[in-house]
């Protein structure tokens, strides 16, 4: 009787891969014990994105509606729409540098096509499937990028936590910025030092005595009363009133933006650029939500959403919107069920925004920096980075190229340069994995020299024999040092075998240089037999010209006695 062997698992279906979280939840049976756990995750949630979101925006050089905007429509795209259950959408604090210079080159009609062609690209990469890729981004880069933002964020934030009046306007480049700063420090405002500092005081003791209360909005609501005492004491302090008119209490109606080639040109790097952060972002959040509560999101799902969420975010006038970590993981500490809690975390801003819009011309900008403040320190992965240091050389070579280039240079240019660094850096530690080692048994003691369980091999016996075991995968990085080994061989013998019963990957430039050997081998009158190379490693030798008698199916394991490389 034939035993039946298992199935193959087919790939999934395009339904399966692309079926949204929320249909998925409704679909297990959605209550009224649900909703409310749902309910309250939202408000909760809500209280944390109202100061973040009008705080990133500001910080990006847009007014602080815009970053409501982008948390009512954006957030609604990516939790109804996304490939996670508990992903709460937004503007996030690692676009503030990126859009500050789209912004700064472009103006904000640049901008708006920016976020419309990333928008696509992200919707293109989620649909051909790519988004599994993105995590190949080596954890050096991620720690580096992201600290380097939150200095970027954290000095872009110091004219309002001083209430400095500068000259012109604030330069987005890092050098250039703290000139700029530094030139105007005799206008610091001591009313903004005041607001500063109280607002500071109320988050950290919050988050030290009541850890579940929102800091955040309890430091806006402190320093909006403090600045009206200043300003009737003689201490006048910058609101939103005063710099932006107050933000308004309705959504905008959607408008595209002015479209033409030369501008398509102009701005599509930087939509490549934000595209690649969003896609980072939106995942590693992703990530962290599965982290903490054993469910796994759909990252190509995912992408499509934050996708949609750019383009209609784009629409309204917003920023770039995308999973952002904190809130995300207040949501799942809230108790959140699913992606309603962050379909109503928008509905609560909405409501907020139509009802409350005239009381937020009174918060005090250097309230709204502090909050960034403490954004930008919690930003910045100080354990990380310094563990990072002590690890290892070549991991610390790629972080502070990383780390450096964001700050002084560019963001893009630090992920790119990062990333081609991480390349080598794991490149180099793969080829020191190769080893060649040379014995002179093919088989074990008890077995006769002419047999082989599988009859794809007969060696001779004796001297004239010589078997060298390639261990590690055969790749370009190390194709040289195994060929210098090879070549070193003195006398050829008669009968020479290469065991790669140990190698689980060969390419092109690896293949070619055993190739390259055997031709010279069989110059010199030597049989050569490549034996116990695994399919895949076969399948491309064939490729290159060595086929069956050379390549044997399988050989018995033999105990090396010489490691020579």
């Amino acid at each position: 009787m034939t035993e039946s062997l298992p199935r193959r698992r087919t790939e999934p279906t395009f339904a399966e891969l692309f079926t949204p979280k929320l249909v998925t939840v409704l679909r297990e049976g959605y209550g009224a014990a649900a909703l409310r756990a749902d309910a309250i995750a939202g408000v909760t949630v809500a209280m944390v994105a109202l100061p973040l979101s009008m705080a990133i925006a500001k910080a990006s050089g847009m007014s602080p509606d815009r970053g409501l905007f982008t948390a009512i429509v954006g957030g609604i795209i990516i939790s109804a729409l996304g490939g996670s259950r508990f992903q709460i959408g937004g503007p996030a604090g690692a676009f503030i540098v990126l859009v500050a210079s789209v912004i700064e080159r472009h103006g904000l009609d640049g901008f708006a096509l920016a976020t419309l062609i990333m928008g696509a690209v992200l919707m293109a990469v989620g649909f051909l499937r790519l988004g599994t890729y993105i995590k190949y981004i080596p954890h050096p880069v991620t720690v580096g990028f992201t600290s380097g933002i939150a200095v970027i964020i954290f000095a872009s934030q110091l004219s309002d936590l001083f209430g400095l009046r500068l000259a012109g306007r604030e330069p987005a480049a890092f050098i250039p910025k703290l000139e700029a700063l530094w030139a105007a420090r005799d206008t610091v405002a001591p009313g903004a030092l005041l607001v500063t500092a109280a607002s500071l005081a109320v988050i950290l003791v919050l988050r030290k005595l009541r850890p579940h209360w929102p800091g955040f909005l309890v430091a806006i609501f402190v320093a909006a009363l403090l600045s009206l005492a200043l300003s009737r004491a003689g201490l006048p302090v910058e609101t939103i009133g005063t710099r932006y008119g107050g933000i308004p209490s309705t959504l905008p109606m959607p408008t595209l933006p002015t479209f033409s080639l030369e501008k398509f040109g102009a701005v599509l790097p930087d939509a490549l650029a934000m595209a690649l952060l969003g896609g980072i972002e939106s995942l590693l959040s992703a990530v962290v939500a599965d982290g903490m509560t054993g469910r796994r999101h759909r990252s190509n799902c995912e992408l499509v959403a934050q996708g949609v969420a750019n383009i209609g975010s784009a629409l309204v006038g917003g920023v770039c919107a995308t999973g952002t970590i904190a809130r995300t993981a207040t949501n799942v500490r809230a108790g959140a069920r699913g992606p309603v809690a962050g379909i109503l975390h928008s509905l609560v801003l909405l409501l907020l925004m139509l009802v409350a819009a005239p009381l937020a011309a009174y918060i005090p900008l250097a309230a709204l920096a502090a909050v960034l403040a403490v954004v930008s320190w919690n930003m910045a992965e100080k354990a990380e980075f310094a563990a990072i240091l002590r690890r290892s050389r070549g991991d610390s070579a790629v972080l502070l190229a990383t780390f450096l280039l964001t700050v002084f240079r560019d963001l893009t240019e630090g992920i790119a340069v990062g990333v081609v660094l991480g390349a080598m850096v794991f490149m180099h530690r793969m080829a020191e994995l190769v080893e060649v080692q040379t014995h002179q048994r093919l088989f074990d003691e008890d077995q006769a020299d002419s047999v082989d369980s599988r009859g794809d091999y007969k060696g001779v016996a004796g001297d004239e024999r010589v078997v060298y075991r390639i261990s590690g995968p055969f790749f370009f990085g190390a194709a040289h040092e195994v060929s210098a080994v090879l070549e070193r061989i003195g006398q050829m013998p008669k009968d020479f075998v290469i065991d790669m019963s140990g190698v689980p990957f060969v390419d092109s430039t690896g293949a070619e240089s055993l190739a390259s050997f055997v031709r010279k081998a069989a110059r010199s009158g030597t049989a050569v037999t490549i034996a116990g190379a695994p399919a895949g490693v076969r399948r491309v030798l064939f490729e290159h010209g060595l086929k069956p008698p050379l390549v044997a199916y399988a050989v018995d394991a033999a105990r090396p006695a010489e490691a020579v490389a």
